[in-house]
């Protein structure tokens, strides 16, 4: 405990080796060196985080903090992160930069340049001082040694080579005053060649408006450069190679083609002397003043038909605006309305023809249903010479039984009522 509160967090170095991966998500292995070795435990949340497969023999570096293993009475390191040491970082850099600027499309092949066949002028961007740049200048002199080379000298290793490798490719744009370059350097390790793993140099290479030739290292070397370049040579000499034009292939291309013009130019004088004898055969032919006749007929002819032509498409017209003014009459307005104000008028009159027809049937209903009301009313009963007997209050008297002795009734008669007074039950 004491360990642990007291140390904190600690950075080491080491090589994995034992290293278990369980189920359960968690990892163990040893961490060493080459004197002393300790037990790690590196828990699921935090191996989560961990942005490469580790393996045995790897060298890492990790943040850990001591704690004790109550079950075996054990120190060890418990590892909060880890990430790869020396070699192993700069190759995850690699992978990951590699990685994100393919997905901008910044290694497309339809990006590629061709380099040009016959360059007016080579640049070098490399130390001035390399074998790298007397390689490409022993070659560029053998095979083509009239051609111009400029040679923008820069670092090629360090912290200020990116910058220096960059500002030499723009000044070579500025400049405009070759057409290839080759950007590279010699062989050396992962650390040497890492100024072009760089993003700023692959952007300045891919952004270059001069085609560029990567060179860097030894065949087996690969760089981010390489990707971004338009053509990767294997080695600086190879790539002095792509870009100058073999004297004696030179020499016999210009041959070839001194060949080729010549056959073109036979065959151009053939084909000339020919349509000469054609044109002379037919002038030979046929008289130029009665072919002008000729042609003058045609040309009388082909006016005859137009006009013509213009004469049926104009009748055409006629008729058809004719069937168009009869068609627009029969549909006029005035018309229209003439009809619709007839069709109105029929329909009015049937329309009085309804509504008197409904009612004298209605009429005729309406007097058999008042001869039968008559026939059920209480008023014809009492026309009859039948009364209602009715108390004050309006209860019908239908039995001697509801009325006492003085007793006052109301008798409804056919016509009129009376006020009767009961005398005697």
């Amino acid at each position: 405990m004491i360990l642990e509160q007291d140390l904190g967090l600690v950075w080491l170095t080491g090589e994995l080796s034992n290293l278990a991966m369980p189920s359960s998500g968690h990892w163990y292995f040893s961490l060493k060196d080459m004197s002393a070795q300790v037990r790690c435990a590196m828990f699921k949340g935090n191996n989560r985080r961990v942005p490469f497969r580790p393996q045995d023999g790897m060298q890492v570096l990790v943040q850990a903090r001591v704690s004790l293993y109550e079950p075996r009475g054990d120190y060890q390191l418990i590892i909060e992160s880890m990430q790869p040491a020396g070699d192993g970082m700069l190759a995850l850099r690699f992978e990951e930069l590699k990685r994100r600027l393919g997905a901008e499309g910044l290694f497309d092949e339809g990006r590629k340049r061709p380099l040009p066949r016959e360059p007016r002028a080579v640049g070098l961007v490399t130390s001035a001082t390399s074998a790298a740049l007397h390689d490409m200048l022993t070659v560029l002199e053998r095979r083509a040694p009239d051609l111009p080379v400029f040679i923008y000298p820069t670092q090629v290793q360090g912290s200020a080579a990116t910058a220096q490798i960059v500002s030499a490719i723009m000044l070579a744009n500025r400049r405009a005053e070759v057409d290839v370059l080759i950007v590279g350097r010699g062989g050396g390790s992962l650390e040497d060649l890492w100024c072009f793993n760089e993003e700023a140099v692959a952007r300045a290479i891919a952004g270059s408006a001069i085609p560029v030739v990567s060179a860097v290292g030894h065949e087996v070397d690969v760089t981010i450069s390489d990707f971004a370049a338009d053509l990767r040579a294997p080695t600086p000499s190879a790539a002095a190679e792509l870009v100058a034009p073999d004297r004696s292939t030179r020499a016999q291309r210009l041959v070839h083609l001194r060949q080729r013009l010549t056959q073109a130019m036979s065959r151009h004088q053939v084909a000339a002397r020919h349509g000469f004898v054609l044109l002379q055969k037919r002038l030979d032919h046929q008289d130029p003043k009665r072919r002008l006749e000729q042609q003058s007929q045609r040309l009388d002819e082909l006016d005859r038909r137009l006009q013509q032509h213009l004469r049926d498409r104009l009748h055409q017209g006629e008729r058809r605006l004719a069937s168009l003014a009869m068609r627009l009459q029969a549909r006029s307005p005035e018309k229209l309305l003439a009809i619709g104000k007839r069709r109105h008028q029929l329909a009015e009159e049937r329309l009085h023809a309804l509504i008197a027809k409904r009612q004298d049937l209605a009429r005729h209903r309406l007097a058999m249903l008042g001869a039968r009301l008559d026939g059920i009313s209480p008023l014809a009963t009492l026309g009859r010479g039948y009364a209602i007997v009715r108390t004050p209050s309006g209860e019908v008297i239908r039995r001697a039984s509801q009325v006492n002795a003085g007793q006052t009734l109301i008798t409804t008669l056919a016509e009129g009522a009376l006020r009767v007074r009961v005398d005697e039950v």
